[in-house]
Order: C-alpha cells, then structure tokens, then sequence
C-alpha cells in the first residue's frame, strides 16, 4: 500500500462555475451499514446498466448458486449479471423498473443457504488487459448511481495519455451516506482499491476528492494510507467545498485537476479516469475473492421512514422489502425516490427490483415533497447563474416547444446533466429538467447527437 504525507491535503485546484447550496439532510450519516437477510425471492432485470441490455442465460427450473451469471451480452458497453441468492430460477418474464421501462428479468427463489457458485475465485491480474477483463467479469457498474460499466471506463484508449485517478467520495446529493460510509468502515479496501488500480494501469497522480463536510471520512482514509509502506506519494487526498452538483464527472474533473472536459467530451480526453469512491472498494474485495457484483450498499431515508438507515442487500431485492426492514413508513408517502431528491427517479411504486445502480430509497410526505407552483418566467437569469454547464435553460425549452433542433443544438443542450439546479434555483416553479429532456428527445427525432 502507499503513504500519504501529513501535508498532502489538497484544496480545490480550481472552482467551477455554478452548482448551488442545498440542505444535506444527512440523517444517517452516524448509521453503520447493516446487513439485511436475504429476502425470498429476488428478481434481476436484465438492464441495471448503461448500454446495451444482457440476454437471460438461464431458464426457469435451474439451479443457480450466488455469482453465477444469469444474463450477459456480447455488446461491448455492458455488464453480466449475476445470481445474488442461491436457488431456484421460478420466472424468466418482462417486469416493470423504477422508471417505468419494461425489461426481461430473472427471477430466483432463495433456499436461504446462499451457497456460492463453483469455481469462484480471485481472479489472475498482472497488467491492464487482465483487470480489465476481470472487471467485466465482475459486473460492476458505477455504483454511484449512473450505472455505466466500469471496465469500458478503465480500458482507456492507448492513444490518450491517461495520467490521472480522480475517486470521487463527495456525495453531494442530499439524504444518500452510502460512499461516507463505505469511507468509515471500509477505508482499507478503498485504498486497497486505489494502489491497486494505480499499478495495473499506471496513474502518476491519484486523487481522492471528499467534500469537506465529511472530516471524519477525510481523517480515516489519511490514517490508514499513513500507516503503510511509502507507495511513491502519488496518492493525494482533496477536500472540496460542499457545494452541489461537486460530484459530477466534469465538474470533479476540474475541481481537482483545473482540466475543462470539452463538450461531448470524457474525462479520458483530459487524462483522467473518475471512479466513484464504492466502485474503487468493490475493486480490491473482488481481487481478493473473485465474488461478483451481487450486494450494495443503499440508503433509506426520507421523513416518511420509521428507522431510517443504510442497508447492505442482495441486488434484486424489492423496494418495499427493504423499507419494510427500515419498519416501514410513518405515514403513506407523498412521493418515493429511487436515488437522491436531485437526480433521482420518482417510482410509482414499491414492488420494483433494487439495481446495481440505485444508491438510496427516499419516502417523503406531503410536506416533505412540496413543489413551488408553475408560474410565468420572469427572466431573472438564476437558472443560467445555477448552471455548472454555462446553459440558458430558459432560451432551451422556447426552441424545445419549437421543435428547433440545430437552435438547441448551437445552445449546447446536449452537455446538460440533468443535475437539477437550474429547477432548484428557479422562483418561478419552472420544470426545467424535464424541459432539458424533451429538447434532447428533439435532437435525437433529428438526427443530431
């Protein structure tokens, strides 16, 4: 392992543009992860990524044991998924995700033995082909909630001069503690995680960017890197101004490098590789035991939540059964999230499948919920100011309701990331987000990318 120096503390390189303060509401930031028993029965949707859907690999009546893989693909930009119960398969149907979208799933009923797959073990890794093969193999996608397959990110092109790793630990969404506490109790994979990505793949620098509301996490990953052996003092820890959206990938980008991605652009293009701070965990416990992506870590809050919580479950797991473990609602929600109130997807139920990709359940009452009633534009300019991406939100939507794409095209709506913070920032109530999908939606009926 490596060592980081008492002085190798960094502030930001530099500020981005925009981003906005929001209450963090971190109730169950002091709240260790438990683990929660493995539900009945679990259901595993076939899309839990970015890219193209796996295809079923099983077939009702099989036995499956916990990391066997129960669907794959051969498209590049995808992930096999994987058993995360032992016994047997009782459907293989479409079923309805947390946004609404149909897709093919497996779905197993647990014997409650959770017996391993046969021939699970740490895989072989010498140099970069072999993680990243062994990566997709894994299954793991970004666990900080954009889901894209992680081992398409990792096997950079030999052209780029990739020098950089950026683990991102800033958490800026309000309510989700799931990567503050990866940071609390399980440090030593995470810097496991980074050593071992920086040999494989040949990082000069690393850095390990938390926003500064979290000193504890700060303080712990300093100790344990301190502890060991020097490593070349390439890993840096960065505290960052807790400022949202601080964890997204170009404005993380900047802020601890000083790099702008271009537009359309990866963080690649700029000699970097951003990888949440879970993802750089999963890493190192998966180089040490060979078992695939089948658990997470979600959090569970909300002022409709009787206890709430952060939860380690089996992928697959219902959403209503993991609230149930949190005891259940206080009253009937308003409004329940699949992810963090910014960038989260509203669900319209609670019989829908945990994915790799969600990081937290929210439930909020009416009150909880409340939305600022839509009332005419009055040209203040805030969205604009709000915006890390530099955008006109407002100059987006006329040419939206237009249907004018190559207007929104020269605007750069295509660079929105949908973060939220011209909506928060908006007094007139305005549905902004949803304005920045629809003109999205009219490049693409037109033929621009």
């Amino acid at each position: 392992m490596g060592k980081i120096k008492p002085d190798a503390i960094l502030k930001a390189v530099r500020k981005g543009k925009g981003g906005i303060l929001v209450a963090h509401n971190k109730i169950t930031a002091e709240k260790e992860t438990v683990r929660m028993p493995d539900p009945e029965i679990v259901t595993l949707p076939m899309l839990q990524h970015i890219g193209a859907p796996c295809t079923p690999t099983v077939k009702k009546g099989d036995y499956v044991a916990i990391g066997q893989v129960v669907g794959d693909s051969d498209k590049y930009v995808s992930a096999p998924i994987h058993a995360s119960v032992s016994g047997k398969v009782i459907a293989v149907q479409d079923v309805k995700l947390a946004n609404g979208k149909m897709a093919p799933a497996v779905t197993i009923e647990s014997d409650g033995e959770r017996k391993l797959f046969e021939g699970i073990e740490p895989p072989k890794v010498t140099n970069k082909g072999e993680l990243v093969k062994a990566i997709r193999a894994s299954g793991l996608v970004g666990l900080g909630g954009a889901g894209f397959p992680s081992h398409v990110k990792l096997n950079t092109p030999e052209d780029k001069d990739i020098d950089t790793l950026i683990v991102n630990a800033a958490e800026c969404e309000p309510y989700i503690t799931v990567d503050y506490r990866e940071c609390i109790e399980n440090s030593w994979n995470i810097m496991s995680g980074v050593f071992a990505l920086q040999e494989l793949l040949g990082f000069k620098k690393v850095i390990i960017a938390v926003e500064d509301n979290k000193p504890e996490a700060i303080k712990i990953l300093k100790e344990i890197a301190d502890s060991d052996i020097d490593h070349g003092n390439a890993v840096r820890l960065m505290t960052l101004k807790s400022r949202y959206p601080q964890g997204a990938e170009k404005m993380m980008v900047l802020s601890a490098t000083g790099r702008k991605v271009p537009e359309g652009g990866l963080p690649s293009d700029v000699g970097c590789v951003v990888m949440n701070v879970a993802s750089v965990a999963f890493v190192a416990r998966y180089l040490k035991t060979g078992i695939p992506l089948t658990s997470r870590s979600v959090t569970v809050s909300g002022n409709c939540i009787v206890n709430p919580m952060n939860v380690r479950v089996p992928v697959g797991t219902e959403l209503q059964k993991i609230i149930d473990f949190c005891g259940g609602f206080t009253e009937q929600p308003y409004k329940i999230l699949s992810g963090g109130p910014m960038m989260g997807t509203a669900v319209t139920g609670t019989d829908v499948p945990l994915l790799k990709s969600n990081n937290a359940i929210l439930a909020f009452s009416k009150n909880g919920a409340r939305i600022k009633p839509e009332r005419d534009c009055i040209r203040c300019g805030r969205c604009h100011a709000a915006c890390p991406m530099s955008l006109i939100p407002t100059q987006i939507e006329k040419y939206a309701s237009l249907g004018d794409a190559e207007a929104l095209k020269k605007l750069g709506t295509s660079v929105c990331m949908e973060c939220g913070s011209c909506a928060y920032s908006c007094p007139a109530g305005k549905p902004l987000v949803q304005h920045m999908r629809l003109a999205k939606d009219v490049m693409r009926k037109a033929g621009i990318k």
